[in-house]
């Protein structure tokens, strides 16, 4: 694929993985890089304290590769990846040992706390 068509591939998957967010976990979530303009900006922008989003619209994917890139860019926050390839619903990739605090970050946005 070239690289404007895998750009504009990858931009599409952020938008969409964003719209999934918000339809499923009734948060706000926005595509980062639109808003934000840095290349070290969250590929989506969620309304989830503590949370960083990587997304990979792509049909092959190295979970632990894309689990890598998550935490080198999470600072700290639960990486948090979100896969999907064609034809497929999104799936949602946390490491174990941070499934608990994005579970009461979940909660604790959910209940209007903060």
């Amino acid at each position: 694929m070239s690289g404007k068509r895998s750009r504009d591939k990858g931009k599409r998957g952020e938008r969409e993985a964003a719209k999934a967010i918000v339809e499923h976990l009734e948060i706000d979530a926005r595509r980062g890089q639109q808003f934000a303009g840095g290349g070290d900006s969250p590929d989506v922008v969620i309304g989830l304290p503590g949370v960083h989003v990587e997304v990979k619209r792509t049909e092959t994917l190295s979970v632990y590769k894309a689990m890598e890139q998550a935490r080198d860019d999470a600072d700290g926050k639960v990486p948090l990846v979100l896969h999907r390839r064609n034809k497929r619903e999104w799936l949602a990739i946390v490491p174990l040992a941070d499934l608990m605090a994005l579970a009461v970050a979940l909660y604790l946005t959910r209940a209007g706390e903060e």
